[in-house]
């Protein structure tokens, strides 16, 4: 059941309590700052305010957050080079095959994609990662369990590149947004990357887990500061309510999310429509 069936089912023909409305909108997973400045904002408008106005501004509130259109991937870079996405995010959100539906769904439009297995502190993300390049055949570029992630993603730039490829997509390491070291270790990825082209990566994303609430709008806060982050992609939305970190992230830290993974299947990853998100999975 959705966000807004949930209050218009929980007030219909009784006055608006307030307190429970909060309360819905934070199990909605907006969380409490920007759930506070809706009811104030709802509070304040003239009129009616029964189950279904209220539904209503939610609504239009939370879509004048996230905007009405899709952002579109660049299709190139201006100085001609590849375009470089940098995915990071915590252990357990699906960032590996994040990644693999991302280069499955660019190719399937016909872009030409090269891989970077660039999470070198878990053996099996370098073979899970391998499999999938197999799978979509897609290049890929890897090295040995602990190896340097950050010539990884130098040595798949020159690959890139020397392919005239379309995109360059690199999988980093699962971590703990607290360890400061490993965030730091992100930051000379992106040093690194920048080598070979000073405005790469253009695209520096994180994967946040749609289920796991104001974690997903805490992760997101702390990558921010070490990747200045410019997208942000939701796994294991499915309708149930859920979801509202992606509304959350957006409205504090002004990142926007790019695609949402719904299933486990290479096909079920997809631009993020904020129309669509707000219609039939809020």
């Amino acid at each position: 059941m959705g966000l807004f069936k949930s209050i218009i089912d929980r007030f219909r023909g009784e006055d608006v309590d307030w307190d429970e409305l909060e309360e819905t909108l934070v199990t909605g997973d907006l969380g409490i700052r920007l759930t506070t400045e809706l009811v104030d904002r709802i509070q304040a408008r003239k009129g009616k305010l029964d189950a279904e106005s209220v539904a209503s501004a939610c609504r239009e509130e939370i879509t004048s957050i996230l905007g009405e259109a899709p952002l579109a991937l660049p299709e190139s870079n201006d100085t001609g080079l590849p375009v470089v996405i940098l995915v990071a995010g915590v252990n357990g959100v699906g960032k590996t095959t994040s990644v693999a539906k991302l280069a499955a769904y660019l190719k399937n439009e016909g872009k030409s994609v090269v891989l970077a297995a660039a999470d070198t502190f878990r053996a099996a993300a370098i073979e899970q990662l391998t499999i999938w390049a197999e799978r979509i055949d897609v290049p890929i570029v890897t090295t040995q369990y602990q190896g340097d992630p950050s010539a990884v993603c130098f040595d798949a730039h020159q690959k890139a590149i020397a392919m005239g490829a379309d995109y360059l997509i690199c999988d980093t390491a699962g971590r703990l947004h607290t360890r400061n070291n490993l965030m730091e270790e992100l930051k000379k990825i992106r040093r690194t990357i920048a080598k070979q082209d000073s405005s790469a990566p253009q695209h520096r994303w994180i994967v946040v887990d749609g289920t796991t609430g104001s974690n997903a709008l805490n992760q997101a806060r702390e990558f921010q500061s070490a990747l200045d982050l410019n997208g942000v992609i939701v796994t294991k939305l499915d309708g149930s309510g859920k979801g509202g970190s992606v509304v959350a992230i957006q409205h504090e830290l002004g990142i926007p999310t790019r695609y949402i993974g719904t299933g486990e299947s290479l096909d079920d990853l997809k631009p993020f429509d904020p129309n669509d998100f707000v219609e039939t999975l809020l």
